[in-house]
């Protein structure tokens, strides 16, 4: 399988996908590095999990970061889930989703819930969510700045009883 626990030798290579995507803020970027520098300089830490998509020569495609809500029972925050651009299309992306739905699942998890911007440069992700059954929850109007909505989607992973 293509997709790996995240190694210290990804985060160059992430960031360069995050950078060629062209949406992120330099702020964005930013927080992107500080959990990937979590994540390797504190191996025992449970607040944030990443795993890679990785081609056949190795070379680093994709990656996602997900974790525990603090305080909620069962709930997963979805940070980060990118994609080399020139791989758009080509089901990688969709392969990351599934794999960190069943990374949640076996965590017990049975929700997740992901924050994205209203702006048209991130339509093709809000409805690549939609796609795989998320559903916006909540808009926060002006959230990141005048005309930026957040937005919140979520999936449920397992019925409450």
């Amino acid at each position: 399988m293509p997709i790996r626990p995240f190694a210290p030798t990804d985060a160059g290579p992430i960031r360069r996908i995050l950078e060629q995507t062209g949406v992120f803020r330099n702020e964005e970027l930013d927080v992107a590095q500080e959990l990937m520098d979590i994540v390797i300089h504190q191996p025992d830490q449970k607040d944030y999990v990443m795993s890679t998509y990785v081609d056949e020569e190795g070379a680093v495609r994709g990656y996602y970061c997900v974790g525990p809500t603090p305080a909620a029972e069962g709930t997963y925050d979805l940070y980060w889930i990118a994609t080399d651009p020139r791989l758009h299309g080509k089901g990688v992306g969709t392969e990351l989703l599934r794999h960190c739905e069943e990374y949640v699942r076996t965590q017990q998890g049975r929700l997740i819930v992901v924050e994205t911007s209203s702006l048209p440069e991130y339509d093709k992700t809000r409805c690549f969510y939609q796609r795989k059954g998320y559903r916006e929850e909540a808009r926060i109007r002006n959230y990141y700045a005048r005309g930026d909505d957040l937005v919140l989607l979520t999936k449920q992973l397992q019925e409450d009883r």
